[in-house]
Formats: C-alpha cells, structure tokens, sequence
C-alpha cells in the first residue's frame, strides 16, 4: 500500500517560477541562428580549431561533438552568448595545452553552456562540459591525459601557464558518461597555471563533478555548484591554488547513484592511490558555503557523504566555511600510511574558523576518521575540528534567508523568482567570526591579481551582498534558450497559455490527475520525468486542447520517487513535482 512520505514542498508547480505566467519575451518553438561547430559524430577525434575565432552573441552554437581549440590558437566568446551541447554526439568544449578561451560574460550578459534539449526535458550529461588543459605542474609521470575520453594532455613545468579567461559563465546540464567511471565534469581544469583568470562561474546539473582541479595553480573566486550528481569541488593530482567564495548547493534526490557512489561537498586526494608524489595537492579555500537540504530526506548517495573528504594524502586546507546537511563534517581518510591525519597532526592541512551546522551535539558526526590501519598516533579529529570551529550550531540558529534552498521550481512562498536570496541578513552569526591570520591564507600564494585572499568578517561565501544576483540561473530546466543573445537569469516566457498547474492527490497513492486551465486553445505534449531528467511516460503528444479546465490521468504504475509532469506547448514548457510513495 502506497502512503505519503515527503513533504507537499515537491508539489510547488514551476509555473509561480521564471518562465511561467508572468513573461516578459516570447520564446520560440525552435533556435534560430544557430551555427554547428563539429563533427556531427561522437568520435573522439573531433574538430579542431586551429586559427583564433571570435563566437558573437548574435548566433547560438552548436558543440555537435567534441571540438579541440589547439596550442596558439584563442578562442574569444562574446558576452551574452549561447552555446549548446549536442546529447547524440557529446558535444564538448577542449581548450589544449597552449590553446586559450576568453569567455568574458558580464553580471547582465553572462554566457551560457547548456543542453540542447528543448526546455522541461533537460538533464545531468545532456552533453560534455567544459575542459581547460594547462603546463603548470602535476603529480603525474609524464604527459597524462586528461579524464573524459577526450584526446588532450595536461601538466608541465610553468605555474604561470595562462589558458585564457573564464568571468561570468553558466555551464548547465554537462557531464555526459563518454564510459563507466569516466564522466566529464562541468568544469575541468587540468594543469591549469596562475596566469588563468576564473571567477564568477555557475555549473548546474552535472552529471559528475560540478569543478575538478587535476594539479595546476590556478586561483579561483565566486564559484557555484548547483544540483550536481557526484562532488561539488574535487581537488586532485597536487592543485595549489586559491579559491574563495564558493558556494554548493545539492538537490536531495540527485546524486552518485552508482556502485559504491557517494556525493561529497570537497573531495581531495593527492593522487589516485595516496602516495607521497609531489607537488602535494594543497588548495586552499575560504569562504565557502556547503549545503545539503535534508527535506526531503537525502537519498543513498548522501548517507556517508561528508561535506568535506580529505584523503590519499592530501593536504587541502579549509577556513571561514559554512557546511551544512550531510552526516559528517569533515571527513579524514588516512590511508594505510595514515599519511592524511599525520598532515592535519602536523598543520600542513588546516581546517580553521569554520561552522559545522546541524552536528551537535554529536560531534562524533561533525568529523570521523576512516583507515585501513588506525589514525595518527595521538591524533583525535573531534579536538582537531572541535578545537578552531564550531560544531554546535542548528542550520537554523544561522540565521539564513528562508529562500536559500530555493531553486529548480522548488520556490519558497512568494519567491517568483526562484532564485535564492543569499546576502546574510544583518543579524545572522555568520557576519562575524572570519580570520585570515593563517600563514595559508596571508602567504605570497601563487601570483597574479587574484593570488591574496579578501579580507572579510563574515564566515561562508556571502556577506551583506548577494554577488549571485543577475548573471545566475537556479532554475534552467524551463529556461528559454532559443534566442541568441538572450542569457539573463531567469528569463521570462510570454504568453504562457496555461494556468493553475496541479497534480492531485499529491503525494499519491497510485493514480493522479494532472490539472491545469487553457486561455486560449493550443497544442500540448506531456510528458512524466524522474528526478534525473529521464522521460519515464509520455501522457500526449502534440494534443489540441481547448480553452479552460484540463484534467489528464498519471501513469498509476509509476514506482515510488519524485517526478515532474511537464506540459510543453509551442510558446512555453511548464512543469510542477509531485511524489509517488510506497
């Protein structure tokens, strides 16, 4: 027998978010100005692009398979432009060794990556991602090639590489799986040098990682994972740079769901196998916001996650951060050498001033040690984290905007946007509590204008500013995108025909009623999608409705999980959640 297990949360329609009733431009039913760049096949081989090429906001491009920018050749991409992924032949993006992309978007003309699926069936690994591939230093024999299938190497001896530009960019819906176990991530940056500029970056819906650092040096600031599959930020291969102001913000129902899969916030390892290889990974990071929703309650791949796994030797050291939501804190796997708890032991990895909400008072969650053969002698990681952070907090006693959870339809009452309000409100305990005495994070660092840390009182990735406003998106899965030119959060679809977007009962029990009103007569598909994206039912195809009351039957079959009924007409795609329970 079927009975409700999740709050009625899920049922909030997507129509009250962007894009629904209240619309601003029309979008068409097709692209137009489209350009394809490549193949037109998913071999490996791909096009390259052997002469410097501007990519202007006037046309949308088409990755219609895996596309090479080669060594001394740039690619400049014009603010406000969009690129799509092609899902049939993996559309990638590779910058190679030498190669440089300047894609320089601005707060009210960002540029977008995204699927090329039509808006309300979107999904994690719609397409590839994005790959820079640099000569700064890696821990790795040789001229290594890159993860993700693609043909290009990383690595070398320059921590000064420069790969180019990266301000104010999307990347939606990347992560194809070109093979098991090797994904590719939203943002791959392999090798990358300190001459490289990164800030101000959006991955959602990755089908892997949201950002992975393979070594390199390069620094990075305003970053956002959203909704991702498998971890938030992977540091790997002896990557040395700074980051700073990053935020992960994770769909419940959505993550590593594979064999053994587990969904982290950070995830760093010196290497693959934990061996003393230098140059030692040892990222720094401050002012990171890591957060799980735990309603719904968080599926498999969270129940042993950590917000933060340092292992195989790692020596990432973490300050002024928030994490939030999954079982442990910090997670320290020493390996069979206990080489991980002998670098925290010894300072070299440093996890200070921050706060581990919704731990106390189990501070045995707040922070655990794994290993093969016991940690570092004298070694107690509840006194190391318990010792420089705070570890007693409720997520609530934060002080956070009720809306900081909102986002892919899933809104707080009255927030139309959809769109988080992450400025911390002026009597949040988060606005003070930031130190940078650490000689991590007053160090020369590695270089170059965003080599030294801000200086802030506040703890987490947001002060009394919300520096996410405008150029994000947190609800792209019905974002128009045919358009060229258009790429501002949110945008808005005109003449919406449908109103009143429900499904009853809701949670069901076994068969539900889409509901939803017609002004004026037109033709719909609707279709059912599981949490991933995946179409699981198609329920009309290219039906004429008639103006006013519309009532279509679910699949009674459906298994219990979260679905979103999506109804698809030629000026809008609308969609709203509901639950099936067992």
């Amino acid at each position: 027998m079927k009975k409700i297990l999740l709050p009625a949360l899920l049922a909030l329609a997507i129509a009250n978010a962007p894009g629904a009733a209240h619309a601003q431009t029309p979008c068409p039913a097709t692209s137009s100005n489209v350009v394809s760049v490549g193949t037109g096949t998913p071999a490996k081989s791909g096009l390259d692009i052997t002469t410097n090429t501007t990519w202007t906001r006037n046309n949308i491009y088409l990755l219609n398979g895996t596309v090479y920018v080669n060594s001394g050749v740039t690619l400049t991409i014009e603010s406000g432009t969009i690129i799509k992924g092609d899902k049939t032949n993996q559309g990638t993006l590779v910058i190679r060794q030498g190669g440089k992309l300047n894609a320089i978007g601005t707060p009210t003309q960002p540029i977008v990556f995204t699927s090329n699926q039509p808006a309300g069936s979107r999904a994690p690994g719609d397409w590839g991602g994005v790959i820079l591939c640099g000569r700064a230093p890696v821990n790795l024999p040789g001229n290594p090639s890159i993860e993700g299938g693609v043909v290009a190497n990383f690595g070398g001896t320059d921590p000064a590489d420069n790969s180019g530009t990266l301000q104010y960019v999307r990347i939606e819906f990347p992560g194809v799986n070109f093979d098991v176990n090797n994904e590719i991530n939203g943002l791959t940056l392999g090798g990358v040098g300190y001459g490289t500029t990164i800030d101000h970056i959006q991955v959602t819906a990755s089908n892997d990682d949201s950002f992975e650092w393979f070594g390199g040096t390069v620094n990075a600031k305003y970053l956002i994972g959203l909704a991702g599959t498998d971890d938030d930020f992977d540091t790997d291969n002896g990557y040395s740079g700074r980051v700073q102001f990053g935020l992960a913000l994770r769909d419940p129902s959505r993550g590593d769901f594979a064999s053994g899969g587990v969904s982290n916030g950070f995830e760093s390892d010196n290497d693959a196998t934990g061996t003393a290889n230098t140059p030692q990974t040892s990222a720094v990071f401050s002012n990171m916001t890591i957060l799980l929703p735990t309603s719904p309650t968080p599926a498999s791949p969270f129940t042993s996650s950590a917000a933060a796994l340092v292992r195989r030797n790692s020596a990432i050291s973490i300050f002024n951060t928030v994490l939030a939501g999954r079982r442990y804190g910090l997670e320290l796997n020493s390996n069979s050498g206990n080489l991980t708890t002998a670098g925290a032991a010894s300072g070299s990895l440093a996890f200070a001033n921050n706060v581990l909400a919704g731990y106390g008072p189990l501070p045995s969650r707040a922070a655990r040690v794994t290993s093969n053969s016991g940690a570092t002698a004298g070694f107690n990681i509840n006194a190391f984290v318990a010792a420089n952070s705070d570890t007693t907090r409720t997520v609530a006693a934060l002080g956070l905007n009720a809306d900081n959870f909102a986002f892919e339809g899933v809104c707080a009452a009255g927030n139309k946007s959809c769109a988080p309000a992450f400025n911390l409100p002026a009597a949040s305990l988060l606005n003070t509590g930031a130190a940078f005495t650490s000689a991590k994070l007053t160090g020369a660092g590695n270089g170059g204008a965003n080599s030294t840390f801000d200086v802030v009182t506040y703890r987490g990735a947001f002060g009394a500013t919300n520096w996410a406003t405008g150029w994000t998106n947190f609800n792209p899965q019905i974002t128009c995108y045919n358009v060229a030119g258009q790429t501002l959060a949110n945008r808005e679809v005109a003449n919406a025909p449908l109103q009143a977007l429900t499904v009853s009962p809701n949670p069901t029990e076994g068969a539900a009623t889409l509901g939803f009103d017609v002004k004026t007569a037109t033709t719909a598909t609707v279709r059912v999608l599981d949490v991933m994206g995946r179409e699981v039912a198609v329920v009309l195809t290219a039906g004429k409705l008639g103006a006013g009351p519309q009532r279509l039957a679910l699949p009674a079959n459906l298994a219990p999980g979260v679905y979103v009924a999506t109804v698809a007409t030629p000026e809008a795609v609308q969609a709203v959640r509901f639950v099936v329970a067992q």
